[in-house]
């Protein structure tokens, strides 16, 4: 139906600043972190708490003490280096708006899972007794003025710098102000037709109890004044949640947000109230529950009963306009149970990762990364769901495949060949491990399918996996009914591998197939994940991964692998007897190399490893995305160690193990990271690579890493991390077409390139 224009807003309601333009863009192009753009950035948060100089300290102290490492700033860190690709001027325009996007999606999970943890701790009165004062409630104070610095950068960075350049782009966020009459009413016609059916509005009174928000939702605060009597009155109106925050109109690219139509559209939803003013806001709860595995009678029904707790969860932050006055926070801190330091003002947008979904819809490909088709590698180019399986198998039984995604086809190699497998009558069992997938999995469909036709299918469903755990009973309800053996792992541990077993019948008896990875079994992941993963029929590694199935799905204690590393059975011992080899070996010949790429690190008894060897003269090369315990370059103790941290297009998430080995070098891949959770609290896989051109290629890899200019932070001494090419710097680089000035990431998407078979 077609209406008039809205009637103009009551006194006080006015456009919600986050999407207003601020009055002028820094004209010298200046960075909110520390300064000019290009400078090389020292993450700004507050570590006064930390000890930064620890030369003199013991290498069992640099490894336990809690005032040299904490978890919850090295992991901040991170987000301060994804913070600045959205400032970095050699990042395309809409690209940066989505590294900012992808801060506060990290932002919200660190907050449901760290702070949630810590307020929980706090609650139950748990304090640190090894350091005086590192209770919960220091911590959280700690952390949260590093959040809040962190937020203030944010809008900084969208409002100060981002909005205005992609103003000058014609890419706009309009205000209610900026619109045309007739686009006003094409507004108030999709919020009668598309958003007013799936609103409620909801009285807070004596007579109507504070009504349930669910967690990150968008919600207003809404004041509206009685005519007759002249009280002002409490309501919430929750946005839908199945509709986009950002809403085209007018020309291309130009956008208002939901917010704002639901601001300027209240009079509808309050007819004969008048409409004072109102206020976003939006809560996040914890994330962290307790959980006593060994008392459940059924793992999948604990977990459904802990998904509906998390629900109703303690509020740990609130997030308001900062128009909100006190009176209206007064209420919602009461009726959270929240103090005035769990609260932030926002003035750019509330909710930073819907910046992500608005990139997505910015249709200016010169203003984006260039587009990048993987390659399929030489041999699986000719295979296709319509080419028999036989012709798979033949070419995976030639020898090892070693693959590498993004730059390799994760559609065209690892999923076809799970594919291929359950459509193959000659393959009679196949085995499985999930840990993360995607709603829509092609390879879950298929095991489903292949179990239905008859094939033996056995599938460890991880349903422990943080915010994927409904997610995975549903697959695993769909794969149980379809007719698959479905495990759940072992109790107290979850099941991070990521290992397949294929079955198959061939003339001279039956052979298997293993697929080992680093990464998930997520098509959707697999295009922006850096991550490797080996096809195999060797005997021994073929042997082992059967082991792993039956510790995994029955009572199998296989405490002896040939090639495999398992955690928590042999894993920390074999990484530290390499370390240890290494050393002999420097000290013999004066030479030793490892290099190790992880998410992670911060094992203790790993990293008094890695010191060791350092004080012995080997040479460590360690590229660590997020956060680490080690401190390297200390005088006498780290002084051959080098710290990296990669942060570019893709996100780092391979865990790759190299070691020199006297001129016999050995190359490990697999799913764990040098943390000790991954070695104590899950079951995890790394597997050799014994093919020497494969361990070649990888080496290779790690050296474009190793030198890399473009993405790397390199850590100092003292913790902080100073990125190695800045901006400004590179612009001046004598060599800009060299390698290491392109980046890893770059130079093997030119690679992939050269060798596309597409």
């Amino acid at each position: 139906m077609t209406v008039s224009p809205p009637p103009p807003a009551s006194a006080g309601l006015v456009n919600e600043p986050l999407v207003q333009l601020p009055p002028a863009s820094h004209p010298d192009g200046t960075s909110a972190l520390n300064g000019d753009a290009g400078a090389a950035v020292v993450p700004p948060t507050d570590t006064s708490f930390l000890e930064r100089d620890v030369s003199g300290r013991s290498v069992e102290e640099l490894c336990t003490a809690p005032e040299i490492y904490n978890r919850e700033l090295s992991w901040l860190d991170f987000n301060w280096r994804v913070l600045h690709e959205a400032k970095d001027p050699r990042n395309p325009l809409v690209e940066r708006l989505k590294f900012l996007g992808i801060t506060g999606s990290n932002l919200d999970e660190f907050i449901r899972k760290r702070v949630g943890g810590l307020q929980r701790q706090r609650a139950a009165g748990v304090a640190n007794l090894r350091l005086q004062g590192w209770t919960p409630e220091h911590q959280l104070d700690l952390i949260g003025k590093v959040i809040d610095n962190f937020r203030d950068q944010q809008d900084d960075c969208l409002l100060q710098d981002l909005l205005p350049k992609l103003a000058d782009e014609g890419i706009r966020l309009l205000s209610y102000d900026d619109l045309s009459e007739s686009q006003v009413g094409d507004l108030r016609n999709l919020f009668l037709q598309d958003l007013f059916p799936l609103l409620t509005p909801l009285a807070y009174d004596p007579g109507h109890p504070f009504p349930f928000i669910s967690n990150l939702s968008l919600n207003l605060a809404v004041e509206v004044r009685d005519p007759r009597t002249g009280d002002v009155r409490l309501a919430r109106l929750k946005a839908p949640t199945d509709r986009h925050r950002w809403i085209p109109v007018g020309p291309p690219n130009h956008f208002v947000s939901l917010v704002n139509v639901l601001l300027n559209n209240l009079d509808t939803l309050f007819r004969g109230m008048e409409v004072v003013d109102a206020y976003p806001f939006r809560i996040t709860r914890n994330a962290t529950l307790v959980r006593n595995e060994d008392e459940a009678d059924d793992l999948v029904e604990m977990i459904s009963d802990e998904l509906q707790q998390r629900r109703f969860a303690p509020v740990v932050q609130l997030e308001v306009s900062d128009r909100m006055p006190r009176r209206v926070l007064g209420v919602l801190l009461r009726e959270f149970g929240l103090h005035d330091q769990d609260v932030y003002r926002v003035k750019g947008v509330l909710d930073v990762a819907e910046l992500f979904n608005l990139a997505n819809l910015i249709e200016r490909q010169d203003l984006k990364f260039p587009s990048f088709r993987p390659q399929i590698p030489s041999g699986f180019a000719a295979l296709s769901p319509d080419t028999s399986p036989d012709d798979m198998f033949r070419l995976l039984s030639k020898g090892d495949r070693l693959l590498h995604h993004p730059y390799q086809s994760f559609a065209r190699t690892t999923q076809e060949v799970i594919l291929a497998a359950t459509r193959d009558p000659k393959v009679l069992a196949i085995k499985h491990t999930m840990y993360r997938t995607s709603d829509d999995s092609a390879i879950v469909a298929a095991l489903a399918a292949a179990a239905g036709a008859g094939k033996q299918v056995a599938v460890l469903v991880e349903v422990k996996a943080r915010f994927d755990e409904e997610l995975n009973i549903h697959h695993s309800k769909r794969l149980e009914e379809a007719g698959c053996h479905v495990a759940y792992g072992l109790v107290g541990l979850k099941t991070h591998s990521k290992v397949t077993l294929i079955v198959r019948q061939e003339r001279d008896g039956l052979r298997s197939y293993a697929h080992i990875g680093t990464g998930n079994y997520n098509a959707k992941t697999a295009s922006v994940y850096t991550d490797y993963s080996l096809l195999t029929t060797n005997e021994d590694i073929v042997s082992d991964v059967m082991h792993l199935f039956n510790y995994l799905t029955g009572y199998g204690q296989s405490l002896e692998y040939k090639h495999l590393l398992v955690a928590p059975i042999n894993m920390r011992d074999r990484f530290i007897e390499m370390l240890e080899r290494e050393i002999e070996h420097c000290e013999r010949t004066g030479e030793g190399h490892v290099m190790a790429k992880v998410n992670g690190l911060d094992d203790p008894r790993l990293c008094e490893a890695l010191y060791a060897a350092s004080q012995a003269g080997v040479r460590i090369d360690l590229i660590v995305r997020g956060i680490c315990r080690i401190r390297p370059g200390i005088p006498e103790v780290s002084e051959n160690i080098t710290v990296l941290s990669l942060v570019g297009r893709f996100l780092e998430h391979s865990r790759i193990f190299y070691f020199a080995n006297d001129g016999e070098p050995e190359c490990y891949i697999g799913s764990a990271d040098w943390m000790q959770r991954n070695l104590d609290n899950r079951v995890e896989a790394i597997v050799p690579l014994l093919d020497p051109k494969l361990r070649d290629e990888v080496r290779d890899m790690l050296a474009l890493c190793v030198h890399d200019q473009r993405n790397a932070w390199e850590m100092r001494s003292d913790g902080s991390y100073v990125q190695r090419l800045p901006a400004a710097l590179a612009e001046d680089s004598p060599d800009s077409e060299a390698n290491a000035v392109r980046g890893a990431q770059l130079t093997l998407m030119m690679q992939a390139n050269q060798h596309s078979l597409y």
